[in-house]
């Protein structure tokens, strides 16, 4: 048996033992220095962030089991990687309505997301011009469309729509968002009515707001998020610009079940940038959509909170770029929440990516910096993953690189 040759250890050889790490004086900065993942950074965004606008964010519609299969897509494929190949450099840049960013995703429209960090927009547009990404605007968003232009003017800054009840109104955000230089318009088209949403039914998140008891005294030791609510500016919405207030009587402007194709033409007419249609969840309608103006499509079930058990945007990907790909612009969202599932989205054909809950859960844990953690992470994430597939650019990933694999293999039709 080999026998350990034994001595007492040096202070020389202790000393690289019982360096400790220097101790960060910023308590966000160090917060965020904990978080690794985009869960570490959701993990603590429910520690500090009251149980109603922390689950609007995380949840999704009935059983929410179109987020779990849209998740679930992505946890299940397969990389492909290629080995022996010079990865000593990566460029994460991409082009996507005729401009380059310097990372394949942009932060997605969000509502209320002044109700997550009353820092809200103003903080996510910002970090989106510092990381030189898009950044799409809700309609339902807290800042106004001029707030959000003048907190980042750097910005490439994108609008998202509802084809409205008030066609004026509609007309009129447009016109707003054109002067203020917005170069994209995103018609959002999965909300003829609005989701069943249970967790924010349970917890009084409806509009108009129905807290209850026990939501107020979850956030009644949440002292900072309180602070920053009660000492800044009003809720208002982005399409609100009269201040017309009561939110009872703004809903009945909103959702237009009657809206179709054909809707679309006075859009185009009103708009002449890019015009791109979120919200599509079948291959032909992804050809009606260009067929009828737009300039893309996101293949997207809004994350889940529209219908629930819709098509996984993923598996659905490869056979839209098959049919439209070369007419116009994918982009995919719903289910991100890791770099290397935008580098699967990439290499399925999407020209570009949307995260919307990822950069929320870093609003909620730290604010401004909190999103600054989010694409950090997302980017770190995504050059680790393109380099141990074997490529150094976004245009060299391909769908050789991924094999989507599923627990649930469709039902093959009969008849």
């Amino acid at each position: 048996m080999t026998r350990l040759e034994r001595r007492l250890p040096r202070p020389k050889d202790l000393a690289p033992l019982l360096r400790l790490r220097a101790r960060e004086p910023d308590a966000v900065r160090r917060r965020l220095a904990q978080a690794h993942t985009i869960g570490d950074l959701r993990r603590i965004a429910r520690r500090r962030t009251p149980a109603g606008p922390f689950h609007y964010t995380d949840g999704a519609a009935d059983s929410e089991g179109g987020l779990r299969r849209a998740r679930e897509a992505f946890a299940d494929l397969e990389f492909r990687p290629g080995v022996l190949r010079n990865v000593a450099e990566a460029d994460l840049s991409t082009a996507v309505l005729g401009a380059r960013s310097a990372l394949p995703f942009g932060m997605a429209p969000t509502g209320f997301t002044r109700m997550m960090h009353a820092a809200g927009e103003r903080a996510v547009v910002a970090s989106a011009a510092r990381a030189g990404i898009p950044y799409a605007l809700s309609t339902m968003g807290t800042t106004s469309i001029g707030d959000v232009a003048a907190a980042a003017p750097s910005a490439r800054k994108w609008f998202q729509l509802y084809l409205w009840k008030d066609r004026e109104l509609s007309l009129r955000l447009v016109a707003d968002a054109k002067a203020a230089g917005y170069e994209a318009l995103l018609v959002t088209v999965d909300v003829p009515v609005g989701g069943n949403r249970l967790r924010d039914l349970r917890l009084g998140m409806t509009i108009p707001p129905q807290l209850t008891l026990k939501t107020f005294l979850d956030a009644s030791y949440r002292w900072e998020w309180w602070f920053n609510f009660l000492t800044t500016e009003p809720l208002s919405f982005a399409f609100d610009k009269e201040g017309e207030g009561a939110l009872s009587e703004i809903v009945a402007k909103l959702y237009d079940p009657t809206v179709t194709f054909e809707d679309l033409s006075w859009i185009r007419e009103a708009w002449d940038g890019p015009l791109i249609v979120k919200g599509v969840q079948t291959v032909r309608d992804a050809e009606r959509a260009l067929e009828h103006g737009a300039d893309g499509i996101v293949v997207s079930h809004h994350g889940g909170r529209q219908l629930d058990r819709a098509p996984v945007p993923l598996h659905l990907l490869p056979e839209i770029v098959g049919a439209v790909g070369a007419r116009g612009t994918v982009m995919l969202d719903s289910g991100i929440t890791n770099g290397g599932d935008i580098v699967a989205a990439l290499a399925l054909g999407a020209d570009f990516t949307l995260v919307g809950r990822a950069y929320l859960y870093g609003l909620m844990a730290g604010g401004e910096a909190g999103v600054d953690r989010c694409v950090e992470i997302l980017a770190a994430e995504i050059e680790r993953t393109m380099k141990l597939l074997g490529v150094t650019s976004v245009a060299e990933l391909c769908p050789d690189h991924v094999r989507l694999m599923s627990r649930r293999a469709p039902v093959p039709r009969s008849g």
